[in-house]
């Protein structure tokens, strides 16, 4: 099979000669960048789908973010479970070996078309679950179609994460920063016209903007086999009977389930302090979507910094240079600390006035100005147990963030957000200083272990 070399690589390569920690961090900011904008705008499909529906009325707002939220937590597993492709790959190309790069794009295939049967199976009794959970009765009809209308996005949307992973590790991130305009383009474009009943469409309000949404994914997956299509051809076209191999799948999956776990079980507190925050009122809820919403975007910063870690990391594992590996851990850790203790400082310094870019309610304000300089407080912890938890994807070990999960989060981090937010006159702050306990824990415990790992001897991830 003929495969491409690592010798000519295009001009958004970055490049592997770097040994300095000044060189490995320009490495890891050239690669950093496009992936935070890669987030960014993954995220923004969904707040374009807001806006959009927003303005058609509440009910049916309220249908389409309950039905973003439920089809994000049936898929994130899959999703997650897919990264085992960053050491995998990303380690197989800092040895060289394409052979092994191309097995696990394949196997990865395989995977996203499994996964997408499993995440249909999730939205399939969404009305069932929907009326058992007691949601309002006036959405559910909504909720339940823009659900049935997104199952068929479920695959190419697995198939765009195989093929983010696999050019991420290769270092061809323009196709995917181009994929990701389109798309998003696209969906705003067909939003406009579905759900408000444009250029001769009839107005479906929730279901058009789950027909938007249904068609960019696919956009997305196809935009990028396009795009692409250079670096994916030596990897798809050639004979895929290594790839139908049962172990090295089972492997793959052994090695991607903690991360789906993981990001399921982060969702899943932020989503019970959300809960929490409700059970205190409206305006506090109000206060927190907004705090939530500037963390988050924050967040993508040190997230796409992660991801650029899993892969230099990984290939300087690959290469078996163990000191690359340190100094590109170092880089990553100051590019994304260094990007969080910035809005940290914001955070801090100007609560009120980020607020009030949101709302004019002065209570409102009130709430989202004090939980602001909390999130200040945990933005650095933040940033650090993103950042670690790809550097050790990089080195291969995927199990420790789900063991930092679960210990951070919900056996220390939930019962503190609980004490403090019913058991004492902090409310809505109390809760969110849960945050900063399992943020903190979690990443002194991510860095604790990068430390372990490092002392001994790294050796590739084989699957076969």
């Amino acid at each position: 099979m003929a495969h491409a070399t690592f010798d000519d690589e295009p001009r958004d390569a970055v490049s592997l000669s770097a040994t300095s920690q000044e060189g490995e961090l320009h490495a890891t900011i050239r690669l950093a960048l496009p992936l935070v904008l890669v987030q960014i705008g993954m995220m923004f499909m969904g707040v374009v789908d807001t806006i959009m529906v927003g303005h058609v009325s509440a009910t049916v707002l309220a249908a389409v973010a309950l039905g973003n939220l439920y089809f994000f937590n049936a898929i994130v597993l899959s999703q997650g479970t897919l990264m085992a492709l960053d050491p995998v790959i990303a380690q197989a190309v800092g040895a060289r070996d394409m052979d092994a790069v191309s097995r696990a794009v394949q196997r990865g295939l395989l995977l996203a078309a499994g996964l997408s049967v499993v995440t249909a199976l999730l939205v399939l009794p969404a009305h069932g679950i929907l009326v058992l959970t007691r949601q309002q009765p006036e959405i559910v009809p909504d909720t339940t179609s823009y659900l049935q209308i997104s199952i068929p996005g479920a695959l190419p949307f697995l198939v765009f994460v195989v093929f983010r992973q696999t050019l991420q590790a290769l270092h061809r991130v323009a196709p995917i920063v181009w994929t990701i305009v389109g798309a998003n383009l696209t969906n705003a474009g067909l939003n406009w016209v579905f759900v408000y009943g444009h250029l001769g469409s009839p107005a479906y309000g929730a279901s058009g903007s789950a027909m938007a949404t249904l068609v960019s994914r696919w956009l997305m997956a196809i935009g990028l086999l396009v795009f692409a299509w250079p670096a994916l051809r030596p990897h798809l076209v050639g004979p895929w009977r290594a790839a139908l191999r049962a172990m090295p799948l089972v492997r793959l999956l052994q090695l991607g389930v903690p991360v789906g776990l993981q990001q399921l079980l982060e969702s899943g507190a932020f989503g019970a302090i959300g809960l929490m925050m409700g059970m205190l009122g409206t305006t506090e809820m109000a206060g927190h979507q907004i705090a939530i919403t500037l963390a988050a975007l924050t967040f993508m910063v040190p997230l796409g910094v992660g991801a650029a870690a899993a892969v230099r990391v990984g290939r300087a594992v690959g290469e078996r240079d163990q000191a690359k590996a340190k100094e590109a851990a170092r880089a990553a850790f100051v590019c994304g600390m260094g990007f969080m203790s910035v809005t940290a400082l914001l955070f801090l310094a100007l609560p009120r006035l980020l607020a009030g870019l949101f709302t004019r309610e002065v209570a409102v304000i009130a709430i989202a100005g004090v939980l602001l300089p909390v999130a200040g407080v945990f933005q650095i912890f933040d940033g650090a147990q993103a950042v670690g938890a790809g550097i050790l994807r990089g080195l291969g070990d995927t199990r420790a963030p789900l063991i930092g999960m679960i210990a951070g989060y919900w056996l220390i981090g939930l019962p503190v957000s609980l004490l403090l937010g019913f058991h004492t006159h902090l409310r809505a702050a109390g809760l969110w200083w849960g945050f900063v306990a399992s943020l903190s824990i979690v990443a002194i415990f991510l860095a604790w272990r990068i430390r372990v790992l490092f002392r001994a001897e790294i050796g590739r991830v084989s699957l076969d």
